[in-house]
């Protein structure tokens, strides 16, 4: 079905009254409907399912509650306003009504403008609204442009408001640390306000995400209910709100964290505020999760609809201790395995400085000849020699204050005026500028440099190891600080621009000390990011559960890791580690020498296995089914493809008694009348599961589901309380 978008000026006299013009922004399955009356406040009139056009004449005026799509501060001061500025004149009231709306039609969309304007001030505002013909998404942003003679500053500037009908509504977002990243919180809407912000400065994500799910009638569940999902899509300091009052409405706002951030818009200059993603299911949180899914793959994420390669990261293995035939009999090792990447990580630079742990050589990005005689040649000439493509890891945005390029440019990093610069990791750590223009050509250069001498990179990996820790920018004037943290995101996207303009097949990952750039904001130029310095089997289920109701599994790098865990010290049989990372992005972290030749082999059969279901994992549809939070002492998930021919199903115990009781799994997703035929993999037991190679009707497996063994039955030595499966499932 082709998506439309109908503005239509309809008499709806017993509804709307006689002069409302209605505006509908609709995808194949959302309609969100607007009433946008020259010279009036627009309104909020409906968002949900798609509507038939024979609603449209009797659709109700929503009572109770502020339904104004962007209200702005000044003339109902008690209430929330999405938008607060200084006119030229030092007038702090805006009034904006509506003067026009207009649509364009791109090749997958049509983006929908409601033109508004203050009838006082020369203050246009234009609300914006991009609806796909091909997935359930609407993306909404504002654009506010100063025609006064003066400056005007901006004081609030969120992206969008959303009404949102009080009843049983429970909100769920992410939140967590380092290590400990997308732990999802679900809690009921109470009156006042519920805040989620971030103040990082370079990265976003560590601490709390910019995207919350609505679960609208009750207690959230994964694959019933309705759901409205929302994602910010910035990288940089971020605040949600809802404000629940004595209305009949909760009012969701979200937008750039305005704290310590008013702008200056100069006359003539247009503010662009980031986009917030928005949608809607009635399949519960899963349903939401499907639509950001497809909608961020063929959107959003560089590369979303090709598959990713299986990698080595060298980190775990070798952390600084970098050498040219250690690199080599790594490569040599995950060739061996079947992997298809080498990624070589920190400890391969600086000439004067040499890296060799943490305190040093960042902006030093030249190779040190004493670890790596033969260079990145020798590298890609071993690269070759063992049949894998060659990754480096970078940390362009960063510098220590032991390095050369802090020596000859002391004024390119971020630092408080007349004070002393505040030091990140290692104590020598510091953040370069990006709001200057010198800054973002040398760090398009570091990536330039290595792409013009070394075309044969494949994968970079991108960190940034430091948040802003002091307020000030050498570059930007005194009376623009308050500019400091937009203007280095906005430098951030020159720079990702100018490589993705010259390097578009380059695959790059997103790392910020693990998840901090786990955002929708970053993704257009990435490829993927890391989820979590934490690599532990069990950790990662509750991170990568909490990931996926936003990302998708081909965007979240998972890795098997070595144990005991080298952040927690968890101890976890290879096969657990296994088959939680196998339901993302699967890659390695791990010294293979170290491994004994069966788990090298238990590895290999893993990834044969993995490039089996790679494309049901990194394009399928996912279906949560039982939750590690519901602390029931399993967790389970599925991914099912499109023609639902094959689907992969996943089985962790979280837990581990004597006479348990876990609740057997019903299934989802899949075609009732269909026989699929069931196939364990990365299977350990001596003897196969009772329904391997038996086929069984979707509609039993949805209904019914099948039973799993508490344990792996494998030979008394080699029994842990890591139990897990993998079942691939094929129509027949």
């Amino acid at each position: 079905m082709k998506q439309k978008i109908l503005l239509v000026g309809l008499l709806l006299a017993c509804s709307l009254g006689l002069s409302a013009r209605m505006v509908k922004v609709e995808t194949q399955h959302l309609s969100l409907v607007m009433n946008a009356e020259n010279g009036r406040h627009p309104q909020y009139v409906y968002f949900g399912s798609r509507l038939a056009d024979a609603d449209l004449p009797t659709l109700p005026v929503p009572t109770g509650g502020r339904m104004e799509v962007y209200p702005a501060y000044g003339l109902n001061t008690p209430a929330e306003a999405a938008l607060a500025m200084r006119h030229a004149d030092g007038n702090l009231s805006t009034d904006l009504v509506a003067t026009g709306v207009d649509v364009q039609q791109e090749r997958n969309a049509a983006v929908t403008t409601i033109h508004l304007k203050d009838p006082m001030y020369p203050i246009v505002v234009d609300l914006k609204y991009r609806a796909y013909n091909d997935v359930d998404m609407i993306e909404m942003w504002t654009e506010i442009t100063n025609r006064e003679k003066g400056n005007v500053t901006l004081t609030r500037f969120a992206s969008a408001n959303l009404p949102i009908r009080r009843g049983d509504v429970r909100v769920s977002h992410l939140s967590g640390s380092w290590a400990n990243e997308a732990r999802v919180t679900e809690e009921a809407l109470k009156p006042g306000q519920l805040v989620v912000s971030n103040n990082d400065g370079t990265r976003n994500s560590h601490t709390d995400h910019a995207e919350m799910m609505f679960s609208l009638d009750g207690k959230a569940r994964e694959n019933s209910g309705d759901v409205i999902g929302t994602a910010l899509c910035y990288s940089g300091n971020y605040r949600l709100r809802v404000i629940t009052d004595d209305t009949e409405y909760h009012y969701f706002m979200a937008g750039i964290n305005e704290d310590n951030s008013e702008y200056h818009l100069k006359k003539g200059e247009t503010f662009k505020t980031p986009v917030l993603a928005l949608t809607y299911s009635r399949e519960g949180l899963s349903g939401a999760s499907r639509n950001f899914h497809k909608w961020g793959r063929k959107y959003q994420l560089m590369h979303g609809e090709q598959e990713r390669d299986i990698l080595l990261n060298s980190w775990e293995g070798v952390y600084f201790d970098i050498n040219q035939q250690g690199m080599d009999r790594m490569m040599a090792d995950i060739a061996s395995m079947g992997g298809e990447l080498f990624v070589m990580d920190d400890g391969w630079f600086g000439d004067k400085y040499p890296r060799k742990t943490d305190n040093s050589s960042l902006g030093d990005w030249v190779v040190d000849k004493q670890k790596l005689p033969d260079g990145i040649e020798g590298l890609l000439r071993d690269a070759r020699k063992n049949g894998v493509k060659f990754g480096i890891w970078i940390e362009p945005e960063m510098s220590n204050t032991v390095s050369e390029l802090y020596e000859k440019h002391p004024d390119w990093i971020i630092k408080a005026p007349r004070r002393n610069a505040v030091l990140g990791r290692g104590g020598t750590q510091v953040v370069l500028d990006m709001g200057n223009p010198k800054v973002q050509d040398f760090v398009f250069g570091v990536v330039d440099n290595l792409m013009t001498k070394y075309p044969e990179i494949a994968y970079i990996k991108w960190d940034a190891n430091m948040p802003i820790m002091n307020h000030g920018s050498q570059w930007l004037p005194m009376a623009d600080q308050s500019h400091l943290y937009i203007e280095y995101h906005r430098g951030l996207a020159k720079v990702c621009e100018r490589i993705r303009q010259k390097y578009p097949d380059l695959v790059i990952q997103a790392c910020a000390s693990g998840g901090g750039r786990a955002n929708w904001g970053v993704l257009p130029w990435f490829d993927e990011f890391w989820v979590s310095d934490n690599t532990d089997a069990l950790q990662r289920i509750y991170m990568q559960w909490g990931t996926s109701y936003f990302f998708p599994a081909i965007a979240m790098a998972s890795h098997i890791s070595a144990t005991p865990n080298h952040t927690v010290f968890r101890t976890t049989s290879l096969k657990y580690r296994i088959d939680v990372a196998m339901s993302g992005r699967l890659g390695m972290e791990i010294q293979p020498k170290n491994m004994t030749d069966e788990e090298k082999e238990q590895c290999r059969k893993a990834i044969a296995d993995y490039k089996r279901i790679r494309p049901v994992v990194q394009f399928g549809n996912i279906y949560r089914l039982i939750s590690p939070y519901d602390r029931l002492g399993l967790a389970s998930m599925m991914y099912v493809d499109d023609a639902k021919a094959k689907a992969v199903f996943y089985w962790w115990k979280t837990e581990s008694f004597q006479n348990e009781h876990l609740p057997r799994v019903k299934m989802a997703g899949l075609q009732p009348d269909k026989m699929y035929r069931v196939t364990e993999l990365n299977r350990i037991d001596l003897n196969p599961l009772y329904c391997e190679g038996k086929s069984y009707s979707g509609r039993f497996l949805m209904e019914h589901g099948l039973e799993m063994p508490y344990r792996n039955g494998v030979e008394w030595g080699k029994m842990t309380e890591w139990a897990s499966r993998v079942l691939l499932l094929e129509a027949e």
